[in-house]
């Protein structure tokens, strides 16, 4: 048996065992540990920033008040704003951003391209194009109104672009589908700000939830993203394997026994359910998606079943400091999240296209 052979055989009992570096950080215990004990501390920043944005805001409330508020509550003003406005509006930003790195990673992980995003299947373009349609068209205003129509437009969108792809013998390959995705993108963008030059002034409302925002958001919000989001996160979690057998390739993951085509539609339903979640509820909100993934792989490797939940506490984190430190630098006025995030992710991808080559997944 030639050494191929051998590790062919050796992958065939493990998928993992055919990519050595995978290999290597699944069979080591100190290694294991090591990324427990980051992802846990990761954890312990999170509840740490968490409780600081329930701080943060507008009116000052003390530690002692706000401790008061969160295990005796009562009808009065502090209570109310804690629980109804901040506490909301944290927990929403942990369960978006979750949903936004998760999406990211598998997104990444199913084109074999670290440095993709859920742009490239059209979630953030049905989502805005749909929104435009419900305000321009249907003279549709409120947010909990139009934040079905964002998710809607995602999901259809989204499915449009796997039917495009698919379309021809060899299928809906990564390449298709994000030159699918990316050309119907251009043409959406292009028909959304048609409709919004026709009648600016009707998309004043419009104006901070495209800009990606948590201000307002209460647990109404949380409430209708909370079941596509958790399944979204679940077959995430499921992908982790089989996704690893993808990365060798699509015939040595067939040879190996992966179901392909069935792990693709799977990560497609994955990332439409939490993106599309995620985009109606706050906007589209860039680079969170695209550069915790990106970052976390430093500490993972390529082991999918560890980028993923790295990726959902990391991305969970930096959302939710953008939006403490948005609601800080301008006090007593807010910066939108999505604003902070692009401030803080356009320099820390500059600065990997500087210093490191493009990692390979």
């Amino acid at each position: 048996m030639t050494v191929t052979e051998s590790a062919v055989a050796a992958a065939a009992v493990d998928p993992l065992a055919g990519d050595s570096s995978v290999a290597a950080a699944t069979r080591n215990p100190r290694a294991a540990l090591t990324r427990t004990l980051f992802l846990l501390g990761a954890a312990a920043l999170l509840a740490t920033v968490f409780l600081l944005s329930l701080w943060v805001g507008a009116r000052g409330i003390g530690f002692g008040e706000i401790w008061q508020a969160l295990w005796h509550p009562d009808a009065g003003e502090t209570s109310y704003i804690v629980h109804e406005m901040r506490m909301s509006r944290a927990t929403l930003a942990l369960v978006v951003g979750a949903a936004l790195g998760v999406a990211g990673a598998l997104i990444q992980a199913l084109t074999r391209n670290p440095l993709a995003d859920t742009g490239i299947l059209g979630v953030g373009a049905g989502a805005n194009v749909a929104v435009v349609i419900a305000i321009g068209l249907l003279g549709v205003t409120a947010i909990s109104q139009y934040m079905w129509f964002a998710f809607i437009g995602a999901i259809i969108v989204t499915v449009l672009v796997y039917a495009l792809g698919s379309v021809g013998s060899a299928g809906a390959t990564p390449v298709r589908l994000t030159l699918v995705g990316i050309a119907l993108g251009a043409v959406l963008g292009g028909f959304a700000s048609a409709i919004t030059m026709l009648n600016p002034n009707s998309f004043d409302d419009m104006l901070r939830w495209s800009a990606g925002s948590l201000a307002g958001r209460g647990w109404s919000t949380l409430v209708v993203v909370a079941v596509p989001i958790a399944v979204g996160l679940l077959l995430g979690a499921i992908a982790g394997r089989p996704l690893n057998a993808i990365s060798l390739g699509d015939d040595l993951a067939r040879s190996l026994g992966a179901n392909v085509l069935r792990t693709r539609v799977l990560v497609i339903i994955a990332v439409t359910l939490l993106a599309g979640a995620a985009t109606a509820a706050a906007g589209p909100i860039g680079f969170v998606g695209l550069m915790v993934p990106h970052v976390v792989r430093w500490f993972t490797g390529p082991d999918q079943r560890w980028i993923i939940p790295f990726s959902a506490v990391g991305a969970a984190l930096l959302l939710l400091t953008s939006d403490v430190v948005g609601r800080v630098i301008l006090a007593p006025q807010e910066l939108e999240v999505g604003i902070v995030t692009a401030f803080v992710g356009a320099p820390v991808l500059i600065l990997l296209a500087r210093r490191t080559k493009v990692s390979t997944l």
